[in-house]
């Protein structure tokens, strides 16, 4: 049986739900799903046959310990043929080409930044979660909504995620 973990880079817990429904697509595979950010590097990659990384984007930024992590590990994550994808809100902007690694400002810059250069890229919007985020947060959050043509309303949750966009990438992974 092929065994793939799931990593993800996670502030309000989206990229966590996409690794998860990422994991119950990848039927016949042993999956085990770690948080980045909690004893990763205790993680042997040399123990799985496949290895996807899912992070998320907070205020136009990847978490510093995901690069960190891959310039810790890049030998691994290339010779393991390993995958990636972001989650960001711009990414709602589907008819833009945003949602692609093409169209990704995100990506260029992770590309651009990083030793890794995964074959395989994904791009996701992500979710608001308003009445999660602490004052300042919602504060800032609705100011770069407002700017881009987004949702305002702060009692409001609202999930962007494209799961079949999510489920195709998932079989492209589970092929890889």
């Amino acid at each position: 049986m092929t065994k793939a973990l799931l990593m993800y880079s996670s502030r309000e817990g989206q990229t966590k739900k996409i690794v998860e429904y990422i994991a119950e697509q990848l039927s016949g595979m042993d999956c085990d799903i770690v948080d980045l950010h909690q004893n990763a590097e205790q993680i042997d990659l040399q123990a799985y046959d496949k290895v996807l990384i899912g992070a998320s984007i907070r205020y136009g930024k990847l978490n510093k310990k995901l690069y960190r992590y891959i310039e810790d590990n890049v030998a691994q994550l290339e010779k393991l043929n390993a995958a990636f994808f972001c989650v960001n809100l711009t990414a709602r902007k589907e008819e833009q080409g945003k949602d692609t690694p093409q169209g990704s400002a995100y990506i260029k810059t992770f590309l651009r930044k990083s030793p890794w250069q995964p074959s395989l890229i994904g791009v996701f919007a992500g979710a608001l979660y308003y009445p999660r985020y602490n004052p300042f947060d919602r504060f800032m959050i609705k100011l770069i909504m407002t700017m881009t043509g987004g949702e305002t309303d702060t009692s409001k949750e609202v999930e962007y995620t494209n799961w079949e966009k999510v489920a195709i990438f998932a079989s492209k992974f589970s092929q890889q």
